[in-house]
């Protein structure tokens, strides 16, 4: 037990500190490894790397496609443009108001969420500042439209994160549809209402927009991008595709890369480019997630691993409670949503699937509650808030007071309302 301990607080120092889990999961799983009295060469080549390629074997089409796919809106400026068309319809005296909505709907439309955050950010800025608003609710304000609600909550999102769960508990996308709309609502309405009030108690202190870098607030007004209804199809297409049409999430996201090249195709020149740099970024978010599950591979098959599965299995009556804590936990101490959800769902993933038969909990709430409780997450130490910092030129202490409100405090509300609502039946 003491070498599950050291090894989660190591793995989650040094994430903190910025290392790359690619090296950090390996190198963590040796010392648990060895604490725990096996061989430390047999458990790196053989579970941990079982662990890690096993998720690429799965995954791997789905990060690459989505990575090409987000690129290809970024490059040719069809993220850019829908980000735009909301902003302009909202208005810009909503700044909040228009960049959340913007963040959600590229998010709810396969657009990965570094793209957005690289796409919304110029319009963002210049939206901020014409609003007065201060700097620091940039990055709460993605937060919430990017990392909660739409990768995890809303039905039908193609975001890896709610598509994970379908291995596990033979589900679709919509899974947990009730359930997911009312999370859904408590994080949207209920982060909005808390940035809203952030940004008149910072204004009435005399807070308001400082710039930094003009030339990024002009390229948002210069530069020339695409219709903004024809940049909304490929968004479109992937979501009815995946939905509607029950296509495969492959074939779902193929056709969107397609839709995205046949509209633009006059940028052509740009094609190259989107689809090598989508595939180069895609193997680094594959191997930051995979790193992260083979780390858990080799926690799985500790000894000690079994009192805590037993711990977890038994804090409750209610099996929800113990796959939505499995999950959150482990989420938070990779710094990765999908590395915490691979993790827990490798280990115990038979186990809930089993339970979902035997309890007469559905297993779609079992899927839904799966993905909330990864979003549900957002600790200093995550990769996608650490990027968001490195893009916004902010820090934690400028930001994570409210990061932790609308991006764990909220969400982790409305994974205990999702649990009540399994229990009693509701789906």
């Amino acid at each position: 037990m003491l070498s599950i301990i050291v090894g989660l607080v190591l793995l989650m120092a040094l994430a903190y500190l910025g290392w790359s889990i690619i090296w950090v999961a390996p190198l963590v799983a040796g010392v648990v490894a060895l604490m725990s009295g096996l061989n430390v060469f047999d458990t790196y080549t053989g579970t941990y790397m079982t662990g890690l390629v096993g998720f690429v074997q799965k995954w791997f089409p789905i990060f690459l496609l989505g990575a090409i796919f987000g690129k290809l809106m970024e490059e040719t400026g069809a993220a850019k443009s829908v980000a735009k068309k909301v902003t302009q319809i909202i208005g810009k005296k909503r700044a909040i108001l228009g960049v959340l909505i913007a963040s959600a709907l590229l998010t709810y439309g396969g657009v990965s969420l570094f793209v957005v955050v690289f796409a919304v950010y110029p319009i963002a800025l210049a939206l901020f500042k014409e609003a007065n608003v201060t700097r620091r609710l940039l990055v709460p304000t993605f937060a919430l439209g990017a990392f909660t609600f739409t990768m995890t909550a809303i039905p039908g999102t193609p975001q890896i994160q709610n598509l994970i769960p379908m291995e596990y508990f033979h589900t679709t996308p919509t899974s947990g549809m009730i359930i997911g709309i009312v999370t859904s609502l408590i994080m949207a309405v209920g982060g909005y209402f808390w940035l809203s009030y952030r940004e008149k108690s910072l204004s009435a202190k005399g807070e308001g927009f400082i710039a930094t870098d003009d030339s990024v607030t002009a390229s948002a007004e210069d530069e020339k991008i695409p219709n903004w209804i024809l940049s909304l199809v490929p968004l479109l297409i992937v979501v009815v595709l995946l939905n509607v049409v029950k296509l495969e999430p492959i074939y779902a996201l193929l056709l969107g890369v397609l839709s995205i090249m046949l509209i633009n195709i006059r940028d052509y020149k740009k094609f190259i480019f989107s689809v090598n740099e989508g595939a180069k970024g895609s193997v680094m978010a594959i191997l930051n997630t995979s790193a992260a599950v083979g780390f858990g591979a080799v926690i799985a098959v500790i000894p000690a691993f079994d009192n805590i599965t037993s711990w977890l299995l038994n804090i409750s009556s209610n099996p929800l409670v113990a796959e939505s804590l499995a999950v959150q936990i482990m989420a938070i101490i990779t710094g990765s949503a999908s590395g915490g959800m691979g993790i827990a769902l490798n280990a115990l993933g038979d186990t809930f699937y089993s339970l979902s038969q035997s309890t007469g909990i559905s297993p779609d709430v079992f899927h839904r509650m799966a993905a909330v409780a990864s979003g549900a997450s957002i600790f200093p130490n995550n990769g996608a808030l650490l990027t968001l910092l490195a893009v916004t030129g902010l820090t934690h202490k400028e930001t994570y007071k409210d990061v932790f409100m609308v991006a764990f405090i909220i969400p982790t509300i409305a994974m205990i309302v999702g649990i009540i609502m399994g229990a009693i039946g509701i789906v």
